[in-house]
């Protein structure tokens, strides 16, 4: 087992991928809580826990990830700390970078400006994303003889619960393994056929001025999974291989 892999148990040690004398960054694995909560009572591993027990020390959350998302998660050393760095995060002075494969063939660019919520609670939610690269597999989806799939990039400007997966999901672009936001025909697919039913997002960078004039900035390679669903579709990739015909 890899140190990102999604399967967890107590001998996991996690990845520090960044550290300072103010901060620590780990690549958080997918399935890894980063504390307790009462809405996934199943859970008994917190990243939280983990790297306080790993390092020696108390280390403070400076936000969040969904449970099913991996990568780039950033702790602060002391309270102090935490709350600056929690203030430029709430002032959208972080810049966030995420990767995930979704359903269908992306446009090029765009953006999705879609509040996220309901009734009175709704609050505005932004994300900005480019296509990476298109895949096409030769996999009967419903009507359709092939399947179709895209890498993109993502920067999220506002911090909304399930931003990206809600806004993928409202254009149509669902993320593959997500559950409940994804689509059912895909993640079937990907499950009965290759065995995977990890959710294919992963935050890939944050970029932010800490303390005034040192700009930080933090990569998580992408999980093992991650890379594996990658190179499959890289190695099936009819559209990639028309595309060299129509160049001929």
């Amino acid at each position: 087992m890899t140190k990102n892999d999604h399967q967890l148990n107590e001998e996991i040690i996690l990845e520090i991928i960044y550290e300072t004398n103010d901060l620590i960054a780990i690549n958080k694995p997918h399935g890894l809580l980063v504390h307790k909560s009462k809405i996934a009572k199943d859970a008994h591993e917190f990243a939280l826990q983990m790297l306080r027990n790993q390092v020696g020390y108390k280390v403070f959350p400076a936000h969040r990830l969904d449970r099913k998302t991996s990568g780039v998660l950033l702790f602060s050393k002391s309270k102090e700390i935490d709350s600056l760095i929690q203030k430029l995060f709430r002032d959208r002075k972080v810049d966030k970078k995420y990767h995930a494969i979704v359903r269908g063939f992306t446009p090029l660019s765009g953006i999705v400006d879609y509040a996220i919520g309901e009734n009175e609670r709704k609050q505005e939610a932004l994300t900005r994303y480019s296509t990476l690269k298109h895949f096409e597999l030769e996999i009967e989806s419903g009507k359709f003889q092939t399947s179709r799939y895209s890498l993109v990039e993502l920067l999220p400007e506002t911090g909304r619960y399930h931003q990206l997966r809600k806004h993928l999901a409202h254009i149509l672009h669902p993320i593959i393994g997500d559950r409940p936001h994804g689509c059912n025909k895909q993640n079937k697919i990907w499950k009965d056929k290759f065995n995977m039913t990890t959710m294919m997002l992963h935050a890939r960078s944050l970029t932010f001025e800490f303390p005034e004039g040192k700009i930080n900035h933090i990569i998580a390679e992408s999980s093992t999974i991650f890379q594996n669903v990658l190179q499959k579709l890289e190695r099936e990739n009819t559209f990639a291989r028309e595309k060299t015909n129509s160049a001929d």
